[in-house]
């Protein structure tokens, strides 16, 4: 058994570095971390286990904000698992900052990938945000869609349709897929079971 995305080991709860990988857990998906377990997966078990809970709990409630969804178990070895759920209000700040898993590993995230997350967190994405530039083009997505749907003209309701017009503006989605645009690429993946399987990647410049 080794740490993952999900699954971090604790030898004990003396350090604070399991509250960085709480805040990667709610703002990402669901994980767990063990305390009383060496990172090479040798069991040693927690003293007092009933206190070390109480300790958990107030250190999380007291250092993570908002305070996310988590459950705190007590395992006949003596381990403690702590659950993390993945929240709906992020993102989920330690010490201010918000952090994510990189593999077996917890980093802070950089400012645009806060940006995602605060868009997320109000129920929004950076694609439905009105696009600065309202003067685009689709005749490269025109074209395609006449290959591959028989789509003689696209007009304001494919265009909506396709989500690419919001109250009647132009949003970023539009903006990435126009004919021409200031971004300097697009990373399209195509995900598998989560977003952790990825299953094909193609990085497109300008």
């Amino acid at each position: 058994m080794r740490e993952t995305r999900t699954l971090e080991f604790k030898e004990s709860i003396n350090s604070n570095s399991f509250l960085k990988t709480i805040s990667a857990f709610a703002n990402y998906s669901n994980g767990e971390i063990i305390f009383g377990i060496c990172d090479d997966g040798t069991i040693k078990g927690i003293d007092n286990p009933i206190d070390a809970c109480l300790n958990l709990e107030n250190k999380i409630n007291d250092s993570i904000k908002p305070i996310p969804s988590y459950t705190l178990d007590i395992t006949k070895e003596n381990t403690i698992v702590l659950k993390v759920f993945e929240g709906t209000f992020k993102p989920y700040l330690y010490k201010g900052k918000a952090y994510k898993r990189n593999d077996s590993s917890t980093i802070e995230v950089d400012r645009l990938e806060l940006n995602r997350l605060v868009l997320e967190g109000l129920n929004q994405s950076y694609e439905e945000q009105e696009s600065t530039q309202q003067d685009l083009t689709f005749q490269t997505l025109e074209d395609e869609l006449s290959k591959k749907l028989d789509v003689e003209h696209i007009n304001t309701d494919i265009l909506r349709t396709l989500g690419l017009i919001k109250n009647g503006k132009y949003n970023n989605a539009a903006a990435l897929i126009a004919d021409s645009n200031h971004y300097k690429g697009i990373d399209v993946i195509r995900f598998g079971a989560n977003i952790n399987e990825i299953m094909d990647r193609e990085i497109l410049d300008h």
